[in-house]
């Protein structure tokens, strides 16, 4: 499971370092300013949580069980945060209107919060093994 949570922080790390780059170097031709700073905000947020799935697949003190739930809830939450951010972001370009999905931004963002509460959770009811 560490691997896997490991890998995915990995992954998640290096497609916003990919996105950052594209949204500072190329976005700002293609789309408005307020698009490009709209993009920022997914970019940014993918990264904290890429960076805290690499977090938690090296913390060792909780068990599997509570480590899966969170990583899903935190997966779960970027992939719709950031990325419905990137579609909206990008609407502009796009024959179809992602704004009809924008309903999954908040849907993704109340799944980070829940994975943040699930992991002080788990911290202060001493769920972890010492």
């Amino acid at each position: 499971m560490n691997k896997t949570i490991l890998l995915t922080g990995v992954i998640l790390g290096l497609l916003a370092v990919v996105f950052g780059a594209f949204g500072a170097h190329g976005l700002g031709k293609l789309v408005e300013p307020e698009a490009v700073k709209t993009f920022e905000v997914g970019v940014r947020y993918q990264m904290y949580h890429a960076l805290f799935l690499l977090f938690l697949g090296s913390w060792h003190n909780l068990e599997t069980n509570g480590k899966k739930i969170v990583y899903l809830f935190i997966l779960l939450g970027t992939l719709l945060f950031s990325f419905s951010i990137y579609a909206l972001a990008l609407n502009a370009l796009m024959s179809f209107d992602f704004k009809t999905f924008g309903f999954l931004t908040p849907i993704g963002g109340t799944f980070l919060v829940v994975g943040w509460f699930l992991t002080g959770y788990f911290i202060l009811t001493k769920k972890a093994i010492n």
